[in-house]
């Protein structure tokens, strides 16, 4: 039995996004448990899909003594300040000194965390860790996929182990599979190890594992991992964070230098093939609603629309207007969109009422470039609370704290509003204001994959659409100034050479 200090610290940056993630945020949540001390962890992972979970039911299982120190987590946004980051991480460092003797430490990371003052959030974490802890001790972290790697993280964790799908319904046993590892550590010894990047920024919406390439490419990898291969790790990135190391990695774990370098050789060689696979069709907001309307003709499931530029799993405030204007504007009937998040609209339809009409400005409120409020009357069918549980395979057991809520109508339009942001990844995300996913000829869902997890077996047809929003679905077109030179800025497209390009 070891004796193993266990804390979590997830943010993903979109240094394109508007908003930044101060203390506040991380105690509200995002969908996650927000920030949470000792033993209260235990109870606020308890049968949640987070890796952190996961690896608490694998620790325990095989035996091993547990010693919580803190776990925060905030919604996707601009960079974390530096005041969250050094609190927190303090917060975490203290609880492992105040551990007394243990024999290894988990950390459930995300990987895509920028700070104010530090590109690589989680090689930044893991080394004030190490101070606390020295050279030796195991250091083992879950990450998402979405991952923006550096070799200092690599030298300094004793392995990683990131989710295979996206969307993420293997987070818990993501935690299952490092606690695994960390077991097999701490009885054979530590892994050799190899890290290799990708040279190419792969957009969102085709990093999706429910299609090709990315499925198959987890496919083959997993079967690598037999005879001296211990784990690998296939990480896409998240192509919306200005550093240097933004992009694919990968890392590969094995009981020989050849083994580990073996595997993440062959992975590198299998992403690098399939280059122009990693790219799709993306429409216009106009554009995406009449095919919509076309491909709904006669359909008995909705035809889902993904709002991806106002993601809030990437960065965004679920808050743009366009994809709303573009189903107003349209005249259709039978249409959903959500969330859209507007604190001063959700407090005008509650001081209004069920039944009431109002006339307010709707979205908006982040002054993205060619993206303008709604202004309308709007019926207010529904009020809530805001607190509501998660049910899809993403967001399983959830507990979300999302603020005034409302269902508002205009026109065959229902909206589904909130006030603290949340991707649109769960069906509950319509019905707890009172609107029925399954009914709808039309949903707009604010995300760029995770909903495709509980919204794919009650669609007709995903489409793709980029109405004005933070997080651009073409990294080529973002304003790029820090990325390594000799990167491609998205499959087989433009390479960026420094700040003098300005494509």
């Amino acid at each position: 039995m070891a004796r193993i200090a266990i804390g979590g610290f997830q943010h993903e940056t979109n240094t394109f996004a508007p908003t930044k993630a101060g203390w506040d945020a991380f105690n509200i949540g995002g969908g996650w448990p927000p920030v949470t001390t000792g033993n209260e962890l235990f109870a606020a992972m308890e049968g949640r899909n987070i890796s952190c979970a996961g690896f608490i039911e694998g620790a325990q299982a095989a035996g091993h003594e547990l010693v919580a120190t803190t776990w925060a987590a905030a919604a996707p946004s601009d960079v974390v300040t530096d005041e969250a980051f050094d609190r927190i991480t303090g917060m975490i460092c203290q609880g492992i000194r105040d551990a007394g003797a243990i024999d290894a430490v988990y950390l459930c990371l995300h990987g895509a965390m920028v700070t104010e003052s530090h590109e690589d959030g989680e090689g930044e974490t893991v080394a004030r860790v190490r101070e606390v802890v020295g050279p030796d001790l195991p250091i083992i972290v879950s990450l998402d996929l979405h991952g923006n790697m550096t070799r200092r993280f690599h030298e300094l964790v004793t392995a990683c182990v990131a989710y295979k799908t996206y969307p993420h319904v293997d987070m818990a046993d993501t935690g299952k599979r490092t606690a695994a590892v960390l077991d097999r550590i701490l009885t054979e010894g530590k892994p050799a190890k190899a890290y290799r990047q990708i040279d190419f920024l792969i957009p969102l919406s085709w990093q999706c594992t429910m299609m090709a390439p990315s499925g198959p490419v987890y496919d083959r990898m997993t079967a690598m991992e037999t005879g001296g291969v211990w784990t690998t790790s296939y990480l896409p990135g998240f192509p919306a964070a200005d550093i240097a190391d933004c992009g694919p990695s990968i890392f590969a774990y094995g009981a020989t230098q050849a083994d580990a370098d073996r595997a993440a050789d062959a992975i590198a060689a299998d992403i690098r093939r399939l280059e122009p696979e990693f790219a799709g069709k993306i429409y216009d907001p106009d554009e995406a609603v009449a095919e919509a309307v076309r491909l709904s003709q006669g359909a008995s499931k909705p035809v889902v629309i993904a709002d991806t530029q106002d993601n809030p799993g990437a960065g965004g405030n679920g808050d743009t207007a366009g994809m709303l204007k573009a189903l107003v504007n349209t005249g259709v009937e039978k249409a959903a969109i959500g969330l859209m998040i507007d604190p001063e609209a959700a407090k005008a339809a509650h001081a209004a009422g069920v039944g009431a009409q109002i006339t307010i400005p709707l979205g908006g409120c982040s002054g993205i470039p060619g993206d303008t409020p709604l202004e309308a009357t709007y019926t207010v069918e529904a009020l809530h609370d805001g607190q509501t549980t998660g049910t899809g395979p993403f967001y399983k057991n959830a507990k979300m704290r999302l603020g005034l809520s409302a269902c508002l109508r205009i026109g065959g339009v229902r909206i589904a509003l909130a006030t603290h942001k949340v991707q649109m990844a769960d069906q509950n995300l319509y019905r707890y204001v009172g609107i029925e996913p399954t009914e709808q000829a039309i949903l707009v869902n604010k995300s760029s994959v995770h909903f495709r997890a509980d919204f794919a077996p009650i669609a007709h047809e995903i489409l793709v659409a980029a109405a004005p929003g933070p997080m651009i679905a073409d990294p080529a077109k973002l304003p790029w100034k820090k990325l390594r030179r000799g990167m491609r800025l998205s499959p087989l497209g433009p390479v960026w050479n420094g700040p003098v390009w300005n494509g």
